[in-house]
């Protein structure tokens, strides 16, 4: 399925009409205006100006997420990481990290936010951080997932490419 660019909010009544069929769409927001509120896994939004390589994998995500049938992750109340018909365990700090990137699940995630969530009290060194994301990087795995590190803006959890 094809992914649309729509002007955010210029195009604000296409937007409504996209929504309704389910098409995915990436909403392209000018510089001055306030990112629209959406928690719709087809929809995500990048700030112009942008470079065409962010587009591209932003929109890649995307398609992927209405050829995968909607699948999400989800985190239930014990620690389990959920992903179609798996699960794996996660540690208290993985969950933390693990439930900032399922959120926004195909969506860039800063570092700070991530550090933010595994440790409120203080914020870790930069190698614990990166420590905690090999290490959930390689619980994640089996269940067809995978956290992509988008260099200067943080990570990304997505459907792992075959």
């Amino acid at each position: 399925m094809d992914v649309v660019l729509v002007r955010w909010p210029e195009e604000n009544l296409h937007l409504g009409e996209l929504r309704g069929s389910g098409t995915p769409r990436l909403l392209l927001v000018g510089p001055d205006a306030a990112p629209p509120d959406s928690v719709d896994p087809l929809e995500d939004w990048i700030r112009l100006p942008a470079e065409d390589r962010d587009v591209r994998a932003r929109v890649a995500t995307l398609e992927a997420r209405a050829s995968n049938g909607l699948a999400v992750p989800e985190i239930d109340d014990d620690g389990l990481l959920r992903f179609r018909d798996r699960w794996v365990s996660l540690s208290p700090v993985e969950r933390e990290l693990a439930g900032a990137l399922v959120e926004r699940f195909g969506a860039v995630v800063g570092r700070e936010l991530m550090a933010r969530r595994a440790w409120p009290s203080g914020a870790p060194t930069r190698n614990a951080l990166d420590v905690h994301i090999l290490r959930l990087r390689r619980r994640i795995a089996p269940l067809g997932l995978e956290v992509r590190t988008v260099r200067s803006r943080g990570y990304l959890l997505q459907t792992a490419l075959s």
